[in-house]
């Protein structure tokens, strides 16, 4: 069995792993990345995540109808992938090899691609295995031909006439409201009392709002006893009373994709969740073998992986001053047909802190651009300490929600008091210029 030494092997083709393999490389060092699959090149986000699902959502915007919004999700998956082969396959510094990977002790891991087996070293072994939808224990939910992961979704060939979504999370929100904007029925199942139950009241209403505004039926406390595929489609049972649908599609989260990795022979824990654990410098128990990104447990965000790398990089190649401790606060988006973006604290944990604060809404309906736009669904939040004029949070539900928030963010980041956003003069009319009264507190 032929045996190859590097000085890195990168476990999976993620955001992440595949910044780090080209970093490394231009550092002269000699990297193996290990991809069990070449639909994944470039990881989840380009193959199976963000870039399709907004593609799709951008689509259903614009109009287009399920065939095209199919079709163009394929041709910009398909170009991204190719891409991202090239960009790290044409490097020098850099093996792309096919297959699937297992640890057979801390410093050697094994691929297999069909009979071919492969068998790597090196002192330094990164894994950025990602994610995979989890499926909860519902009867007749994973033998049905009808189900779909958020992975299957995007590949679907016909338009279901009646979609039943199970999970109100993001993942749930942003395929039902696409879907629904694409002349889908849609149908949430979502176990709370409410949507987005975690945020402030009136924004969680407003979401809510803003999806059944699009048509969709929002069903709450649903606890779904059985999935049955019958002669037309598949029937759903919540509670006692059942209901047919064309699909059905899983979205109660996602869960660290280990599987067949054989963690154990190289000694690196995991977590009751199934997490690879990771300090701040992203070290596993196993001295040398690093994991970054949705493997780690952490919120499953590419933004996040990216900055993965940042620490990383910092601590092999840099000065290791950047760790997870010394990462800024995160912003959040949901990409429905009109995006929810939010950083920070909510009013209830801002109080719960004790913090002095001040709390302003304002109606998407107060913004003239969206007047012109004609898109006035939605509400703004903002939160600010009026003793130190911090912005302690800020929650946006409107049309380009998703590119302001970043403005605040920016904000944050720095430390500059609120004043910034409310004094600052932005071009009109734009979005952005809402931050001016939104911060008028």
């Amino acid at each position: 069995m032929k045996q190859v030494l590097f000085d890195a092997i990168i476990i999976g083709f993620g955001k992440a792993g595949k910044t780090l393999a080209g970093a490394l490389a231009k550092a002269n060092k000699r990297v193996a990345l290990i991809e069990k699959s070449k639909e994944m090149y470039g990881g989840t986000c380009i193959n199976i995540a963000c870039i399709p699902t907004k593609t799709l959502a951008s689509s259903a915007a614009q109009g287009l109808s399920f065939d095209d919004a199919m079709q163009r999700r394929g041709e910009v998956v398909g170009r991204l992938n190719t891409k991202n082969y090239h960009m790290l396959a044409d490097n020098p510094g850099v093996t792309v090899i096919d297959g699937m990977a297992s640890f057979e002790d801390s410093r050697t891991v094994r691929v297999t691609a069909g009979d071919e087996t492969l068998l790597l070293t090196s002192d330094q072994i990164f894994i950025n295995t990602g994610a995979t939808p989890a499926i909860p224990a519902i009867p007749g939910l994973e033998s049905s031909a009808h189900v779909f992961t958020s992975t299957e979704m995007l590949l679907a060939q016909q338009q279901p006439k009646q979609l039943a979504v199970i999970g109100g999370g993001f993942i749930g929100l942003e395929f039902a409201s696409t879907f629904a904007q694409l002349g889908t029925k849609v149908t949430i199942f979502n176990r709370s009392d409410k949507l987005a139950a975690s945020e402030d009241p009136s924004m969680a209403a407003a979401i809510e709002s803003a999806i059944a505004d699009q048509g969709i039926t929002i069903v709450h406390d649903a606890n779904i006893t059985q999935v049955s595929d019958t002669d037309t489609g598949v029937a759903v049972t919540n509670h006692a009373e059942t209901t047919e649908f064309d699909a059905v599609l899983v979205a109660t989260g996602r869960r660290p994709f280990t599987d067949g990795l054989n963690l154990a022979a190289a000694g690196v824990d995991i977590s009751e969740t199934g997490a690879i654990i990771v300090n701040d410098k992203l070290e596993t128990s196993a001295p040398g073998i690093y994991a970054m990104g949705d493997v780690t447990g952490a919120p499953q965000f590419t933004y996040l992986s990216l900055d993965d790398f940042r620490i990383l990089r910092s601590q092999l190649l840099g000065d290791g001053n950047y760790t997870r401790a010394q990462r800024s606060p995160l912003v959040t988006v949901v990409f429905m047909q009109t995006p929810y973006a939010r950083i920070g604290m909510t009013e209830a944990e801002a109080r719960q802190a004790g913090r002095q604060i001040a709390v302003k809404e304002m109606p998407a309906a107060a913004i003239p651009r969206l007047h012109v736009d004609g898109k006035l669904t939605g509400l703004l939040r903002a939160i600010v300490d009026t003793d130190t004029q911090e912005v302690l949070g800020a929650a946006l539900l409107c049309q380009n929600a998703h590119e302001v928030i970043n403005i605040i963010k920016t904000v944050v980041d720095n430390q500059l008091p609120y004043t910034v956003l409310r004094d600052q003069i932005f071009t009109h009319p734009t979005v952005s210029e809402s931050l001016n009264d939104l911060f008028a507190i």
